[in-house]
């Protein structure tokens, strides 16, 4: 039987799908650690990384700002659609027009939104926000400075003892190796099978950002999901407080990096307990055991993922 069957759950997810909103939140606290040099930016090679002047938590107020790196919410989204996706594939099941766009009656489509110009429209059901980097740009950020060698594979384009030397340098911020982000992406109104969906597009994506087929390297983590019929704080709120809570030896000093896994992992579940108490609402905490138990239930639907996906996309059908 599934955890999300018991009471305390059940009562914020939907039996089917339901065209008109019904005030129920399924809220999950990500935590995105990067396994390989990344480079998240908006568009086009060059650019700089995406980053936001913020307070660097919630008890220092009077201090300056600090900036930290951004993963925006379109550059994370948008991987773990194509990760669905490719299983929709496999399962010859509906997924993309002949055109390239959401098919309109497919399992992306239902959960993730589509919109065409002449008619027909589906609200994303999954609302993002941009992920914060715990630590500042100026502890998680480096400069690569590369070549552009020519095809001899030199810096020159031919083997004469005349020939010139390219001068061509250029430069590329990265986001370090095991640097930390954290995120909430909040489902709207879902069954059970679509938060599977999810959080198996979710836990099964593991590359972001520009260059992913040989850098962008990710791993996410599950820690902690909170049911609401409410939206509750938001990832830059919950940033804040975490960077407030992480241990050292006074408040001027700044955090050591890398941060380890565990301590911010404590303290991204202690600081989601305490900010939810904020909440205009109804909510429900899921236990530590629980949220194990579901990212089980996830691994044994992927395992064998065929008969829950066809089971998925039956449920939108109509009469």
């Amino acid at each position: 039987m599934s955890i999300l069957t018991k009471p305390e759950y059940v009562k914020f997810l939907q039996e089917r799908y339901q065209e008109y909103p019904q005030g129920k939140y399924v809220n999950l606290i990500l935590i995105r650690k990067t396994e390989s040099e990344a480079i998240f930016r908006t568009e086009g090679s060059g650019e700089p990384l995406c980053r936001e002047f913020v307070q660097a938590g919630v008890q220092k107020r009077k201090t300056d700002p600090i900036q930290r790196v951004v993963i925006t919410k379109r550059k994370q989204t948008a991987v773990e659609r194509r990760t669905g996706r490719e299983d929709l594939r496999k399962q010859n099941l509906l997924c993309l027009n002949e055109d390239g766009a959401s098919h309109p009656d497919s399992i992306d489509a239902y959960i993730y939104g589509y919109a065409v110009g002449q008619g027909g429209a589906q609200k994303s059901r999954v609302i993002t926000e941009d992920a914060f980097s715990v630590l500042p740009v100026s502890q998680v950020v480096d400069i690569r400075t590369s070549n552009a060698l020519f095809e001899t594979g030199t810096m020159r384009d031919t083997r004469d003892e005349g020939a010139e030397a390219s001068t061509s340098l250029f430069g590329s911020e990265y986001v370090r190796p095991e640097t930390h982000f954290l995120d909430i992406e909040t489902l709207k109104d879902v069954t059970p099978d679509e938060l599977f969906y999810v959080l198996g597009n979710i836990l099964r994506s593991s590359r972001y950002g520009a260059v992913s087929s040989r850098i962008g390297k990710v791993k996410n983590t599950l820690a902690q999901v909170i049911f609401s019929d409410t939206e509750i704080f938001s990832t830059l709120e919950l940033t804040q407080r975490v960077y407030d809570i992480l241990p050292r030896d006074s408040q001027d000093e700044e955090l050591d990096f890398p941060l380890a896994d565990d301590v911010l992992l404590q303290a991204a579940i202690n600081s989601s307990s305490e900010l939810v108490q904020q909440v205009f609402g109804q909510y429900q905490i899921m236990t530590d055991a629980d949220r194990n138990s579901l990212i089980e239930e996830v691994r044994t639907i992927y395992r064998d993922p065929a008969t829950f996906l066809q089971r998925l996309a039956n449920s939108y059908r109509r009469g």
